[in-house]
């Protein structure tokens, strides 16, 4: 076993277990609360689940079922294992993308430019490789598969490794289906490498299809035993998605991947990695290399085509914009006439602007977003009589939930609630703009909601709300249908109670402060200011 194989286990697990913030909601409300609900029998399903179409596979959440049963059978969900587990699990997931960039770069470039650093270094690896988010799987799943696909055109056929590469591309399009948009581009270049010997060819797409095929009918027969109807998720998320819908979670304008994605992911890599490409495309540059560089560029013009972008959704390339940065990061090295280093080939100064993000690193891993999984730790170290009943007035989906908390008592509707942010799935003909979620309805006029939607007094006994949420897939836009009771807690940001008449009602109804956080910076102005914890202390 290579070295950097057991180093980037170590590595993963211990960013994974460190990591103490909240980045996404899909990493909790597409993952592990699902994967908890399926074996528990509780938790929040969103509305990608609940759809007469959803959206959804169960692929991606599965793979967490086996350390959730482990902690049911074995009586260690009452302990930290339940959160620990997963964790685990994924940071020797996320190992994968740095184990087997090594072998992407052996066939793309060579054994010389083999620079695991810079996968082990990388700010976004850092920040979201070991989360329990679909990106950060397709990562790893992509690059096995890439560490398979045979870019040398000038070596020896090889069915058996093209099978495995078909294999795994098939289970990353599975786990996200716009991953099949890099495996276009991959397969018509071996196509196109193999027109002129026709066995080879007719062998390749047999495996293809064969392959495709096998998988097809998994994810069917999977996504259809877990909705007990049949199901065809893959088709149900390209349709919706290609609806207004995604519209809802907002659009960037063509030029975003470049402008931002890219130089977010890359971070101070940016510089070697542009470099590299330009050595790529110069006169000593090969046809594999010049492969890699035609995909990075097909996918991320692709990906530039939809209106909804995210940075994540080119997590997928980074390790081979990795490959870029280690041809330039080399082939300076060994022009620079420093003294040879084999074990990392990386001067001195590229060295430093490299390692300029590590504050970055322990920034976004503890402290960033730190009080929203810190409020669930507190929540779920409470006696189960103390918690009748939560209300989380803040921006939807803005803290882990069952996952983390794991409280059966709170599992009946309207036990624990938070303002919902559905999309507009059943407009009847509406335009998009008449329509305000549960969440933006509230933040119009915070006291006015609470003062109307809440009783005039708190109900010592702390009963489910009739209606705290929007019913997910049905469009309700504030016809006066979400109803309250009180909850013995409340959770909110900070920034709810600069309002100061807002601070007022809740002192009113008889609640205080118990435990209060506040780390990091935030850009929306709704989540400033901390996590608060009410709770209704009048006798």
């Amino acid at each position: 076993m290579r070295s950097y194989v057991v180093v980037a286990i170590l590595v993963r697990l211990f960013i994974a277990l460190s990591t103490k913030t909240f980045f996404q909601p899909d990493e909790y409300f597409q993952s592990l609360e699902v994967a908890h609900h399926l074996v528990f029998g509780y938790g929040h399903l969103t509305w990608e689940w609940r759809s007469p179409l959803p959206i959804r596979s169960i692929i991606y959440p599965a793979f967490n079922v086996p350390v959730y049963w482990l902690a049911k059978v074995t009586k260690l969900d009452q302990t930290t294992f339940l959160i620990a587990g997963p964790k685990v699990l994924h940071g020797i997931l996320g190992a994968c993308t740095d184990i087997w960039i090594a072998g992407v770069t052996r066939n793309v470039l060579g054994e010389r430019y083999v620079l695991v650093f810079l996968s082990l270094t990388s700010f976004f690896n850092a920040l979201s490789l070991t989360r329990s988010l679909s990106n950060s799987l397709e990562t790893s799943l992509t690059t096995i598969a890439l560490s398979y696909f045979p870019w040398d055109a000038h070596k020896s056929f090889d069915r058996a490794a093209i099978r495995t590469s078909f294999t795994f591309a098939a289970l990353a399009c599975a786990v996200r289906p716009t991953n099949a948009i890099l495996w276009v581009y991959i397969s018509a270049v071996l196509v196109l490498r193999l027109c002129k010997n026709l066995r080879q060819l007719i062998a390749v797409v047999l495996d293809l299809v064969v392959i495709g095929s096998v998988f097809t009918v998994s994810v069917v027969a999977l996504d259809s035993a877990y909705y007990n109807r049949l199901t065809f998720t893959p088709l149900n998320f390209t349709l919706t998605n290609l609806s207004s819908v995604s519209l809802f979670y907002g659009s960037s304008s063509w030029h975003y991947y470049l402008s931002q994605g890219l130089p977010l992911l890359c971070a101070t890599t940016l510089p070697f990695v542009l470099h590299g490409a330009w050595l790529v495309l110069g006169p000593t540059g090969t046809s594999a290399p010049r492969t890699m560089l035609g995909l990075i560029a097909w996918t991320m013009s692709i990906y530039s085509l939809a209106s909804h972008k995210e940075w994540r959704f080119l997590h997928l390339l980074l390790p081979l914009l990795h490959i870029l940065a280690s041809k330039s990061l080399v082939d300076t090295y060994y022009a620079s006439h420093q003294p040879l280093r084999k074990s990392l080939p990386i001067r001195v100064d590229h060295m430093c602007l490299l390692l300029v993000t590590l504050p970055a690193i322990v920034y976004v891993t503890l402290i960033h977003g730190e009080p929203q999984i810190s409020v669930m730790h507190y929540l779920r170290s409470l006696p189960a009589n103390e918690l009748q009943s939560i209300g989380f007035l803040m921006p939807c989906h803005s803290t882990p939930w069952q996952a983390y908390l794991h409280k059966p008592e709170l599992a009946d509707a309207g036990r624990m609630w938070a303002l919902g942010c559905e999309p507009p799935l059943s407009l009847d003909g509406r335009p998009m703009s008449n329509y305000t979620d549960q969440t933006d309805f509230f933040y119009l006029s915070p006291l006015q909601y609470l003062s109307e939607r809440f009783p005039d007094t708190v109900d010592r006994t702390f009963p489910p709300s009739p209606f705290p949420s929007s019913i997910p897939c049905i469009t309700r836009p504030d016809d006066d249908s979400w109803r309250h009771e009180w909850p013995i807690y409340l959770v909110m940001f900070g920034a709810l109670l600069e309002d100061h008449s807002v601070k007022a009602l809740l002192l009113d109804k008889g609640y205080k402060e118990v435990w209060a956080r506040n780390k990091g910076w935030e850009v929306d102005s709704r989540r400033t200011g901390g996590v608060r914890l009410w709770k209704y202390a009048t006798g």
